[in-house]
């Protein structure tokens, strides 16, 4: 596993190597690298739901359209700000991919202050988010936000 300094100095550094899909799926691949993100998505705003444009994980989720507003997804979209859910068993918004999850963290991705699409990372562990991934992946949805609009 690469530090999350590494791991933006990467990004940063494929952005001018890779086209936009390439990059989306490098993006998750190195995501999924990190060991207590067990699936990680990324959703663009197609107008009033989030479309799921590539994931890595151990399986595809059949949550590939979710409505503006509706679960964690939804609402991070919606409010334009990460979301950090540490037990979905205790959270009435989550709506359920895999029942190995136990958190959830939602990151938008922001470009001129409206949200364009999000990063989506589950966790088989309760518990799994820190304040250090929410900064992490925070710098990557900044990262995916330059990119994303080419």
């Amino acid at each position: 596993m690469t530090s999350g300094f590494s791991l933006l100095e990467d990004l940063e550094a494929k952005t001018k190597d890779m086209k936009k899909d390439e990059f989306l799926k490098y993006v998750v691949k190195k995501l999924n690298e990190i060991n207590h993100y067990n699936w990680v998505g990324i959703y663009v705003i197609k107008g009033n739901e989030l479309v799921l444009k590539t994931f890595s994980g151990p399986r595809e989720t059949e949550h590939k359209i979710i409505p503006l507003g509706k679960g964690i997804c939804g609402l991070a979209a919606e409010v334009g700000k990460t979301v950090i859910v540490q037990d979905v068993s205790k959270d009435t918004r989550y709506i359920s991919c895999f029942s190995s999850t136990k958190s959830e963290i939602v990151v938008p991705i922001i470009k001129n202050g409206k949200t364009i699409g999000e990063i989506d990372i589950d966790s088989d562990y309760l518990n799994a988010f820190t304040e250090s991934d929410k900064n992490l992946l925070e710098e990557v949805a900044k990262i995916i936000e330059r990119k994303i609009e080419e």
